[in-house]
């Protein structure tokens, strides 16, 4: 099971659960990748809440490395997630939260996957900051 504490979620790609966090290292891939200097620019663009499929993608695939997989973008653009591209934005979500939002928030974010406001299982819910 993963920690929060640590940074870490699950994602079921492909039917199989997943281990993903965003380590020191992964979030300096994606400072390169997006061009950004440092975390706090990296945070603030994740912050809008405006991330496209490749931007997803990269995100999915550090994640999966920070926790140990071996794979590469390609393999992550051709896996694919219940509940099509609410399931990717789900992970992406939970993985920010986790990461960037701290204990208490990521503990938050968890449980909104899984249950709606009114405590009724959900499958997805809307990208972070929306209510």
């Amino acid at each position: 099971m993963a920690n929060a504490r640590r940074g870490e979620i699950d994602g079921v790609l492909d039917g199989k659960t997943h281990r993903l966090c965003l380590t020191l290292g992964a979030l300096a891939e994606l400072e390169q990748a997006f061009g950004d200097e440092d975390m706090l620019a990296l945070a603030m663009r994740f912050e809008r809440g405006r991330i496209s499929a490749r931007d997803a993608m990269r995100i999915i695939a550090a994640g999966l490395r920070g926790a140990g997989a071996e794979v590469s973008e390609s393999d992550v653009a051709r896996m694919r997630t219940e509940g099509g591209v609410a399931g990717y934005v789900d992970i992406v979500a939970r993985l920010l939260a986790a990461t960037f939002a701290g204990d208490e928030k990521a503990a938050t974010v968890e449980r909104a996957a899984v249950t709606g406001r009114d405590g009724e299982a959900r499958g997805s819910r809307p990208f972070p900051g929306a209510t």
